[in-house]
């Protein structure tokens, strides 16, 4: 019975697979099958399907039209920053070149053991050739400077009959100038005000335009602090010009800083030593000064000792 059971019981079922077995990996790093061929390497497959659905792709026209108006917003918007840093560097360019200008006049009269005038004109932006008209300055927006030195080292090309009435330039054959006439653009100077009294607090820095010396605007006021300061805008005629003013390149210069051989300044070459004597500076958009902007410059030297300083925000 039962060698019967045992001689019946079902033999096990063996299904046969189609697909070949897949061994380990060859030198090349491809699979071999039981077959001895090698199965397809999937990455291949991969990399040629993406490429056969990635066909060529660019922006539809409404695409570029939307990237081109975020484009203009943003020009927009960035404008006003840009002109702003501009506007800064254009302000503090212009007071190192003025600062450097007076330096080497300063050294330049020291080391000659002379006298050296630089002179101060204002004119429009727009203006074409020279133009001689004299303070207030009319113009605005174009600051030249120039500087011219005594032939012998004296003041005698100062001529004694000069007067607010009649002013004689000086001498020209008696002096020579130093250099060339340096033109700014875009720059206005004008008294830009005090440092504010009481000191606020907390307390500006003394290298701040805030912080600055207040001498220019205290000492000899309220009638005579305008002699401490260079401005085109000076409207305190007949003192608001030198008695000797200069000619160089076609310009006539009638503001001016005149520097002795020992290296004191003195405003207007007529004034006596200044304690500490001011040139403020505003930026201008063509011939329209900037009087909104927070964005001035004070350059301050002593009448004794140069030490030239430029004081901003």
């Amino acid at each position: 019975m039962s060698g019967n059971i045992l001689h019946n019981r079902a033999s096990p079922v063996k299904i046969r697979s189609n697909f070949p077995k897949i061994r380990a990996p060859n030198a090349f790093g491809a699979a071999v099958t039981t077959a001895g061929k090698a199965a397809p390497d999937n990455r291949q497959l991969i990399t040629n399907n993406a490429a056969r659905t990635c066909g060529p792709y660019g922006f539809t026209f409404v695409e570029l039209l939307v990237v081109t108006a975020i484009i203009g917003v943003l020009m927009v918007l960035l404008t006003p920053a840009f002109r702003g840093v501009k506007s800064a560097g254009d302000v503090t360019d212009a007071a190192s070149r003025i600062r450097g200008a007076l330096e080497e006049a300063r050294n330049y009269a020291m080391a000659n053991n002379t006298y050296v005038w630089v002179g101060f004109y204002e004119e429009d932006t727009t203006a074409i050739t020279p133009t001689n008209i004299a303070p207030p300055y009319p113009g605005k927006g174009r600051l030249i400077l120039a500087a011219v030195a005594s032939k012998d080292g004296t003041a005698n090309c100062q001529d004694p009959n000069s007067t607010t009435s009649n002013r004689i330039p000086l001498t020209a054959s008696q002096i020579t100038q130093i250099g060339k006439i340096i033109k700014i653009e875009n720059i206005h100077m004008t008294d830009i005000g005090a440092p504010p009294s009481p000191t606020p607090l907390p307390t500006p820095e003394a290298s701040s335009l805030d912080g600055r010396p207040d001498f220019p605007y205290t000492s000899g006021s309220p009638t005579f602090d305008y002699q401490n300061r260079i401005n085109s805008d000076d409207t305190h005629a007949p003192f608001n010009q030198t008695l000797y003013p200069f000619i160089a390149q076609d310009y006539t210069f009638y503001k001016t800083i005149r520097f002795n051989p020992r290296g004191e300044a003195s405003i207007n070459s007529t004034y006596g030593l200044r304690n500490v004597a001011e040139i403020g500076l505003r930026p201008t958009h063509g011939t329209t000064v900037d009087s909104k902007t927070t964005n001035v410059v004070a350059i301050q030297f002593t009448g004794v000792t140069g030490n030239f300083k430029i004081y901003r925000r």
